[in-house]
């Protein structure tokens, strides 16, 4: 049975407070265990803040006590559980609850259409067979209530179907998801190992972009690393959208939707309505480009207000533009297609310009209310201009994806899905029935971050999404999958359970909360069948040892860092890693190898303050772990003595390539010798998070159109291109 039925049973007897028991109830861990092994007990305060944060009342004792007994009869006061997730080809059973002795009938509607071409056709109907499965029935609110069990056959066709339960003249329904068992790689994959390259997409620009590196740029990347170096994917940042204002927060991990698209990341002029511009509007787009066009040479911070402010006016000129019948008939099957999501999203960014920062009201809080249904019609021209970005966001977000596939990537684009939204974004605001408030997603402590971190996001209610049937996760992936070959799911772990941190308390003071992940995996794995796309998981950090082991077992590619990746304190032998895993030998969160292999971590941890430990000690370490690796290298075959920090490098990738794993991916600063790092988990202003643009080992920046003529990277790729 999918976890879909969403509160835990409690045993009679159970030694825990009621606390404890209500919290585990509601799929909140009491305790955990910390890297390095030991284990933690949570307070009795977090329990209360979070068990708050999911619409619990545990104001005092008298309340714990009533919140638990509703806990224990929640799944038998519904008639049909609220969503109910299986896998194709097994059978599953499903609990009916009806008045103890009555009939009830239960069939399933059959849809494996899209809503949207599917919305009034008539669906097949199949009838489901209640299995002899005694249940001993139970008195519920002052009702005899019994249950009865049906069987949904293993042959019910992938797809999202509706649930119906006939009983004393009422009916009930609920969704049913069928899943596939299992994502498959492919024969070509399963069998030849392939290679990418990883880029942070705004760092690399060329010398035709506003300032940022966009999907042009995106483009050409992929086009040049196929042709040139036999490239099969290339790995961005996530492109999910930012403030429609300025000031635009830098983290791409931060966005104010999962769902849609940053308009900062088009080119205007491959905008095709910018082709047939006036005279004098093509002068207005130009005038916009003057002020940033001389920043794709400049070594200093990504400037992304600066940038947006320019393409932003450009943008509203070739909005203006008359499209031809099948361009608008396009347009308009786009807004069809994405329905009262985009209408809400682009709501929230037409309203958010009208107030430039000023507190919203409290009329516009509810997004079906009569204050937002008159924002709407005021703010109509504003609406479908920020619908119309995402429309050409998409556009060129396709184009990349078939540059890199016609261009003979075997992958393509890998897009990337952010763990979370910012919590005063469009999701926030769209789809705060479903997320918990007063409460951050974070990480507890672990050996990189000691401190533990709270990147401030609201996470999914996970028993409220199950009662909106898991429509608003389901929509943000099938936007997210939109022309791409593959997905990676930052910390895919939260789909199992998430560090839920309290308003107001430390990172260390947090807790776990479960998720139904059959549910979150099975539809993960739907939507990406029906896009042809592969998914990566990120399963770094603390994690149960058999996640990893279910990850695989439906098809879904984890993550493998050499760095990490040690076996009695040793490198992992290539032949040792995993198949189902996407292998680097460091993220974005990590100084370039180079920096790393000179110890510049903990340098800038140390001048930044964020050390726990010895600043000396952890410097010997490093110089230890790297002494360790150079002597793996070694005993592969792949440097000889005294070797240079390039060769080096280019044997780090060598050894991935040696590996089972199914992709390596090749960071590009790494390629250009780059030894700044993109990100410094901790910090906000201390560090020019997400702003340090592409640049070689002396910080010279390095355009798309330089790239081959990079010789470090032109010998790494053929380190990489040439195998194992």
């Amino acid at each position: 049975m999918s976890e879909t039925e969403n509160t835990q049973a409690v045993p009679d007897g159970d030694a825990r407070s009621e606390l404890q028991q209500l919290a585990a109830a509601h799929g909140v861990l009491t305790e955990y265990q910390r890297f390095g092994g030991d284990t933690v007990a949570v307070s009795d305060a977090t329990l209360r803040a979070v068990l708050s944060a999911l619409g619990v009342d545990v104001g005092g004792p008298q309340q714990v006590s009533h919140a638990l007994r509703r806990a224990r009869d929640a799944a038998w006061r519904d008639v049909l559980p609220p969503t109910v997730v299986t896998r194709h080809g097994h059978e599953h059973r499903i609990g009916v609850h009806v008045t103890d002795g009555a009939s009830v009938h239960v069939w399933l509607e059959l849809d494996g259409a899209e809503p949207a071409s599917r919305a009034h056709a008539v669906r097949p109907r199949r009838d489901l067979q209640q299995v002899d499965e005694y249940v001993e029935p139970r008195d519920v609110d002052g009702r005899r209530v019994g249950r009865a069990t049906f069987a949904v056959p293993a042959d019910v066709p992938l797809g999202w179907h509706t649930l119906h339960a006939l009983s004393e003249g009422h009916e009930s329904t609920s969704t049913l998801v069928v899943t596939p068992a299992r994502l498959d790689l492919g024969d070509d994959l399963e069998r030849h190992q392939a290679w990418g390259v990883l880029v942070q997409l705004y760092s690399v620009r060329s010398h035709t972009s506003w300032g940022l590196g966009d999907l042009a740029d995106l483009a050409d990347l992929a086009w040049l690393t196929s042709h040139r170096a036999g490239a099969d994917f290339v790995a961005v940042n996530p492109l999910a959208a930012a403030e429609p204002i300025t000031p635009m927060t830098p983290s791409p991990y931060l966005p104010t939707s999962r769902r849609f698209g940053n308009p900062l990341y088009v080119r205007v002029e491959d905008i095709l309505e910018t082709a047939y511009l006036s005279a004098a509007d093509r002068s207005l787009v130009e005038w916009a480009a003057d002020p940033v066009r001389d920043l794709d040479a400049s070594d200093g911070p990504i400037d992304r207000d600066a940038v947006w402010s320019a393409k932003k006016a450009a943008l509203e000129v070739v909005h203006t533009a008359p499209r031809r019948a099948a361009r608008q008939a396009a347009y308009e099957e786009f807004l069809a297609v994405q329905g009262g999501g985009l209408q809400d999203f682009a709501t929230w960014c037409a309203v958010t310009e009208e107030l430039a920062g000023r507190p919203w009201p409290a009329e516009l809080a509810d997004p079906a209310g009569p204050g937002v249904t008159a924002a709407r019609e005021r703010l109509a021209d504003r609406v479908d201009f920020y619908c119309w970005l995402q429309w050409v966001f998409d556009e060129q977000k396709r184009s990349a994806q078939r540059t890199a596939v016609e261009s003979g990537m075997r992958v393509g684009i890998m897009h990337d899905l952010a763990v979370g939204v910012h919590p005063e974004g469009a999701d926030a605001w769209a789809h705060a029935d479903v997320l918990a408030t007063g409460v951050g997603v974070g990480a507890p402590p672990d050996m990189y971050n000691q401190q533990g971190q709270n990147w401030s996001q609201p996470p999914w209610n996970p028993e409220a999404l199950a009662r909106a049937g898991y429509v608003p996760y389901r929509d943000m992936l099938r936007t997210a999958l939109r022309h791409a070959g593959a997905l990676r799911v930052d910390h895919i772990l939260g789909l199992f359970r998430l560090w839920w941190v309290p308003d107001g308390m430390a990172p260390t003071d947090g807790a776990y909360v479960r998720y139904d992940h059959d549910a979150l995996i099975g539809i993960l794995c739907l939507e990406a069948q029906r896009a042809g796309a592969h998914v990566i998981g990120e399963d770094l950090g603390v994690f149960e040892p058999w996640v990893r082991d279910y990850l695989a077992d439906r098809g879904v590619l984890g993550t493998s860092v050499l760095w990490f990746e040690k076996t009695d304190g040793r490198l992992t032998a290539p032949q040792e890693y995993r198949h189902l895993t996407l292998a680097t030998v460091g993220t974005h969160d990590m100084p370039p190898t180079a920096g790393y292999l000179a110890g510049e971590h903990v340098d800038l941890r140390d001048r930044l303050g964020l050390l726990t430990e010895d600043a000396q000690v952890l410097r010997s370490q490093a110089r230890a772990e790297r002494d360790v690796a150079v002597r793996a290298l070694a005993e592969q075959g792949l440097l000889a003595d005294n070797p240079s920090e390039r060769e080096v490098v280019e044997a780090l990738h060598r050894y991935l390539r040696r590996s089972r794993a199914a992709l390596v991916g090749v960071q590009l600063v790494d390629a250009v010798g780059e030894r700044r790092s993109q990100n410094q988990p901790g910090t906000d202003t201390e560090y020019p998070n997400w702003k340090v643009p592409l640049g070689d080992s002396a910080g010279n920046v390095v355009l798309v159109e330089d790239l081959f003529d990079n010789a470090r990277l032109r010998s790494l790729f053929a380190a990489v291109a040439s195998g194992r």
